[in-house]
């Protein structure tokens, strides 16, 4: 490991006690990626987003951002460093009772001192950011589910984040709004300059916007596979990845 990375995961083990779920993943993320985190069902994609996030704890192994051990942090350390980080979970996790931008004050009003006014403003940018201008008093339930993906992400993006994770994002959405959100993930990468984390499983989705990444195989428990999913589908000879990625074709 060379310590420059963004994140940096090192012989990291996942377990539920006596059954491990992977071993020795070892992967980095370099600054503005969009990296990829493939595999199958069971295989372990969101479970290892959860131990990036510090929402569980590894059986063994490391996390680091900057070179810096997130795993082993004490508690005010881990605090500041998430607060670099947005995350868009699966099924949006927006505040039903709130307005879509009730839902994105609320990060606003918990981690900054803005005035009421200026949390107002950078709602509305947030929202418009992401395509969503004028809906800013409409409740989540008033909107289609691509919209809630999007309106996630502006919250996601609401403390200006240098990384954002996706589980699943284009989870319950048609092709049109799944194609959608993978151009408006690409596009605030770009713009932003921001890092970009994605587990997913939706082929069009990760051939799509992937320009790195790892493929975490279920059966060996182990990281199999690392690359930009593209040119794995071109290069990989491992039958397993190649199934993974060339399922489908048969239909076709």
């Amino acid at each position: 490991m060379t310590g420059t990375a963004h994140i940096a995961v090192q012989d990291l083990t996942m377990a539920f006690g006596e059954r491990v779920i992977q071993r020795a993943v070892t992967f980095e993320v370099a600054r503005g990626a969009v990296f990829i985190i493939m595999g199958g069902s069971g295989s372990g994609k969101s479970t290892l987003l959860k131990h990036m996030l510090g929402l569980l704890e590894p059986a063994g192994g490391d996390v680091l951002y900057e070179g810096r051990s997130f795993t082993r942090a004490e508690p005010e350390e881990r605090s500041r460093i998430l607060r670099r980080v947005g995350v868009l979970y699966q099924r949006g996790a927006l505040w039903s009772s709130m307005t879509l931008a009730e839902n994105i004050a609320l990060v606003l009003e918990e981690y900054t001192e803005l005035t009421t006014e200026e949390i107002r403003e950078l709602a509305s940018l947030k929202l418009a950011l992401v395509g969503l201008k004028g809906f800013e008093h409409y409740y989540p339930s008033e909107i289609s589910g691509g919209m809630q993906k999007r309106a996630g992400l502006a919250r996601a993006m609401a403390l200006d984040p240098q990384i954002l994770f996706f589980d699943e994002p284009s989870a319950g959405l048609d092709p049109v709004s799944s194609r959608r959100l993978d151009e408006l993930i690409l596009e605030l990468s770009r713009s932003l300059g921001a890092t970009v984390v994605v587990v997913t499983h939706e082929l069009a989705s990760l051939l799509a916007i992937g320009s790195d990444g790892v493929f975490l195989d279920g059966d060996s428990k182990t990281v199999i596979a690392r690359g930009r999913p593209r040119d794995l589908l071109e290069t990989c000879p491992d039958p397993r990845v190649q199934r993974f990625l060339r399922r489908g074709e048969a239909r076709r």
